[in-house]
């Protein structure tokens, strides 16, 4: 869906927003923090089992007084959309004001009030009849869209107001507009009927498609026991039904290189009718780009972005190719020599594409010396709730509160509500933490936005609602949850995104927090993972959840100096990744099979050789929902990283760079280019060799073995 409603979800949901420009207030002295016992809020997330005050009103999810059963979603969609239509008459009625912006943005709030709500529910409920009731609703709704999309009335008037010169709109105001009338163009709406018509038949085969491809992706490979020459030990492993195991990661921590191996191939063996499944989502992709004009799918996708253009990610992706090649080949070096050593085979000349996990992991651990489990035990997740805390009172002054729901106001019973509240601001918005595994639930770490922030009629401001899902292990009988380092990074991650749509304060809903680009949506995210790799962070809340002793420094040394260890090797591949990505969504025919382009592009720019017999693509999901934008997650890496080594290296707990940071960056959401925003925060502007060089320099800053 698009114009009106995009929803995306961190892995992303938004849907539309704007920036309200505010004085940035005097500087508060910093607060010095030491955690010592357990605070209100690390007791509550130490508990599943919120407790619900019964002195509110029994209410519906989120509050919303119809969703206290299934039957509610429907007089939901029927409230959106008959307030949608009066909404749309006001506005073909209305004169080409810059009040019909708000209109605009007043509709699609309105739109995405039930419709990210109910996707956020089909996604996460654990009834199935809540799911289906919510699917419908996220269904009707999407469909009154696509009716929208193609209303030439809603294009002529947004179309007619921004050619005009005679009004003076805002920065704000006019590139809402223009986002606005952006969307409606790459729907096709100013195309002729027939075209237009095609357009909607393209985009309704690629969501079928898309999807199909998608779950094939996630689905793992089902083999008879009996055909795998070590089937019986892959059964140990692997979950099993009947006489079938079902191979769902092509990695093995195993030392057992057969074992490795074949758990690899089997994985990844192709399958033609995904392979074909690919090709057309590719092939109509291309076709609908050029419907609209654009060479390929790729432009289409990047028009917009920081990045700008596909050529503008080649030339950056091939750039980083070329000055990781050194220390990829350090880092190959070492993982060659210890295999060599643990199988005593003099003559090993290479890693293969099965033993880079295994060997890298080994080599970490004896490179720090401390197992998952010895440091778990340091981060119960009350007290990296407690940590957060702390870290966001110094840097902006706000407080995470733990607030008692109303009854029936959650989904799940482990599903904790927030209150985001700054110190002189009061409330901010609300943070709902859905944060242990329940099998119904989505499996991905994700950021959901449930409503925009937005200014109002009457001067008030619209709160925003979020909810952060993960899937960390539930507490024990006489235990709090706790997790492993790479699970805390994870939850710095996603609240990096709850604080980006819980800072912002946008006039329009349309670019609240994370409705932006998405390589720019991904930085506030991405920095918020540095402050999970630093000593000086760690040791401030990681306690050991029995003795409550604080992590070692001797610990917390060791465990983050081995941050980008291997780092260029994991760079490598995901600058393949992202390579793949361009590649696949650039000219059609593409020139050779998809596996065959594969082959060739990691052979070119990779040490990791490509494994005959194998093509990863067909479960690289993100074909899909990425589509032409994989490179995001290096460009907004090479941003984030500039603006840690620059900003807050020196001090993470610096209030005046957190200030900084707020108002000059996460204020916006995606109401200014997002390219101005990285310029103001770092007074320059930024290149693509300096997005390279911070790739780079990223590496240096905590790999023991980096060589340049």
């Amino acid at each position: 869906m698009r114009t009106l409603l995009t929803s995306r979800f961190f892995l992303r949901n938004d849907c539309l927003a704007f920036r309200w420009r505010r004085n940035v207030p005097p500087l508060v002295q910093q607060t010095k923090f030491t955690v010592t016992t357990w605070s209100p809020l690390a007791t509550a997330f130490n508990s599943p089992h919120p407790k619900q005050d019964r002195c509110l009103e029994p209410t519906g999810l989120f509050s919303v007084q119809e969703l206290t059963s299934s039957s509610g979603f429907l007089v939901l969609k029927n409230r959106a959309l008959s307030e949608g239509v009066k909404i749309v008459n006001e506005v073909l009625e209305s004169n080409p004001t810059p009040r019909l912006v708000g209109l605009f943005d007043k509709l699609s709030d309105t739109l995405c009030a039930a419709a990210d709500l109910a996707e956020f529910v089909r996604l996460t409920h654990p009834d199935d009849q809540v799911r289906g009731a919510a699917e419908d609703t996220s269904r009707g709704i999407s469909g009154y869209v696509e009716e929208l999309n193609t209303n030439p009335g809603l294009y002529h008037a947004l179309r007619k107001l921004l050619s005009t010169d005679t009004h003076q709109m805002n920065e704000e105001t006019r590139r809402v507009g223009e986002l606005f009338l952006f969307d409606f163009e790459q729907s096709g709406i100013h195309l002729e009927e027939v075209k237009r018509r095609h357009f909607v038949e393209l985009q309704e085969a690629l969501l079928v498609i898309g999807a199909q491809f998608s779950h094939a992706a996630a689905s793992p490979v089902q083999v008879p026991i009996s055909h795998l020459p070590l089937g019986d030990e892959l059964a140990r492993i692997y979950p099993v039904d009947g006489d079938h195991v079902f191979i769902d990661s092509a990695f093995l921590d195993s030392n057992n290189e057969k074992l490795r191996e074949l758990a690899y191939l089997t994985c990844l063996k192709p399958v033609e009718s995904q392979c074909k499944t690919l090709d057309l989502l590719l092939t109509l992709r291309h076709q609908l780009a050029q419907l609209v004009n654009y060479p390929s799918y790729s432009h289409r996708a990047l028009t917009g972005t920081m990045a700008k253009s596909p050529e503008n990610v080649m030339d950056f992706l091939k750039q980083a190719a070329n000055v990781l090649l050194k220390p990829a080949h350090t880092e190959m070096q070492l993982l060659t020599r210890l295999k060599r050593e643990m199988t005593k085979d003099q003559n090993l000349k290479e890693i293969m594409p099965w033993d880079l996990h295994y060997y890298s992991g080994i080599a970490k651990y004896q490179s720090a010396k401390i197992n998952s489990s010895s440091i778990s035990a340091y981060f119960p997740l009350g007290a990296c709730m407690d940590g957060l805390d702390l870290l966001f009172r110094a840097l902006f002054g706000i407080t995470l509160e733990a607030q008692e729901p109303a009854e029936g106001e959650l989904w799940s019973s482990d599903v904790q509500k927030l209150g985001v509240v700054h110190e002189t601001e009061g409330l901010l918005g609300y943070i709902y933490c859905d944060f242990f595994n329940r099998a119904e639930k989505l499996q991905q770490d994700s950021h959901f936005t449930i409503r925009g922030g937005r200014e109002l009629d009457d001067g008030s401001y619209q709160l925003p609602i979020v909810v952060v899902v993960c899937n960390f292990p539930s507490p024990g009988v006489s235990s709090p949850p706790l997790l492993s380092h790479s699970m805390v990074e994870n939850l710095f991650h996603e609240m990096g995104h709850a604080m980006h749509s819980m800072l912002a304060r946008t006039q329009y809903q349309h670019v609240t927090g994370t409705r932006c680009s998405t390589d720019f949506a991904e930085v506030p995210s991405v920095l918020m993972e540095y402050f999970a790799w630093d000593p000086r962070v760690l040791m401030k809340f990681a306690r050991h959840h029995k003795t409550g002793q604080s992590l070692p420094e001797e610990f917390a040394q060791r465990l983050c100096q081995g941050r980008t260890m291997f780092g260029a090797l994991e760079m490598q591949r995901q600058v393949l990744y992202a390579m793949i990505d361009q590649i696949y969504h650039s000219k059609h025919p593409l020139g050779g099979s998809t596996t065959d382009i594969l082959a060739q592009v990691q052979e070119k720019y990779t040490l990791i050789p490509h494994a005959p017999g194998t093509a990863w693509q067909q479960r690289f999901s993100h074909l899909n929902g990425y589509g032409a934008k994989y490179y995001s997650y290096l460009w907004s890496r090479a941003v984030a990283s500039r603006i840690w080594h620059q900003c807050f290296a020196n001090d993470p707990f610096s209030r005046e760079m957190g200030e900084r940071y707020r108002h000059t960056m996460l204020a916006y959401g995606g109401g200014r280019e997002p390219n101005f925003l990285v310029e103001d925060m770092l007074e320059k502007k930024f290149t693509t060799s300096d997005l390279v060089q911070s790739l780079l320099d990223d590496l240096k800053s905590s790999n023991p073995f980096f060589q340049s």
